[in-house]
């Protein structure tokens, strides 16, 4: 028989990720309880009819109680506000993470709600994901193999920080730690970087005369390239807001890059375009099969 890990599991955020989280669990066998928590009432309905979680409520603050573990899965932009409704009423050792994709800002957030940043305060992030959003997009199988990075404080309980690693795991995840800044600065560059590209490439070609043409004849490597622009908008800039140092900091190393790759293609410079293609196969072949 299966350990159970989370006695009652509170979710702020049903949607892919969160619903997700719940899910995997479920199938994992080791948790009793699933709360959800939200501000869509329908969505959370919706959420309970597709047996993700068993109850819920609106008021983040009744959600919580009794819970033995907290999942934020709400936007950025969002997190200070709900760290501040649930302070009061979180059990003493209730474990809390959360899944957003910035860190600095989310532990200068807790610092300041809570005057001192909890032991069992664990921010977390899964590397995992599809462009769909909301709960009934989610899926047991998102993790499956997938990196879930852990960012402790210095404050963190290390034997909270082993539980919350276990949880992951019995989700399918491989699971590493990292410090904050530093996987502030590697998102930035992996997974922030290219969802801005994705999205202005889109929006620059919308808004071109002959936009339907070219979205009529896009093969697919556009296609494949773009996908990511269909994500939820909303989130996506929270991020990046969040990240704001970071990302601008690989976005202006990429405007120089591009800028040199121009200069090339204007002045007909083979060697130098040669060049750039293949350092760029070559980077792209040696890391294919990590991704």
């Amino acid at each position: 028989m299966t350990d159970i890990l989370i006695k009652r599991l509170c979710i702020i955020g049903v949607g892919l990720i969160g619903g997700s989280f719940a899910r995997a669990l479920r199938r994992a066998g080791v948790v009793d309880e699933i709360v959800g928590s939200g501000r869509d009432a329908e969505h959370l309905a919706e959420a309970v009819r597709l047996g993700v979680i068993d109850r819920f409520d609106t008021d983040p603050a009744v959600a919580v109680q009794a819970a033995d573990m907290v999942v934020l899965a709400v936007p950025m932009g969002a997190m200070q506000s709900v760290l501040a409704q649930i302070k009061q009423h979180l059990s003493p050792d209730c474990m809390i993470t959360d899944v957003g994709s910035v860190k600095g800002p989310l532990v200068t957030a807790a610092e300041a709600v809570f005057g001192r940043l909890p032991a069992n305060f664990v921010p977390g992030h899964p590397i995992a994901g599809t462009e769909k959003s909301g709960v009934a997009a989610s899926f047991a199988e998102l993790f499956d193999g997938r990196r879930v990075i852990l960012t402790p404080t210095p404050q963190s309980d290390p034997k909270i920080v082993e539980r919350i690693r276990t949880v992951w795991q019995a989700c399918g995840a491989n699971v590493i730690s990292m410090g904050v800044r530093h996987h502030d600065e590697v998102l930035a560059a992996t997974s922030h970087l290219p969802h801005m590209l994705a999205y202005a490439l889109v929006d620059t070609l919308a808004r071109m005369d002959d936009s339907r043409e070219i979205f009529t004849y896009a093969a697919g490597g556009f296609r494949d390239f773009t996908r990511i622009a269909s994500s939820d908008p909303r989130m996506w800039h929270d991020i990046c807001l969040a990240n704001q140092d970071a990302l601008l900091d690989v976005m202006q190393r990429f405007r120089d890059d591009l800028q040199l790759l121009i200069d090339a293609i204007a002045n007909g410079d083979s060697e130098f375009i040669r060049q750039t293609f293949t350092r760029a196969k070559q980077a792209r072949d040696a890391f294919a099969d990590s991704i």
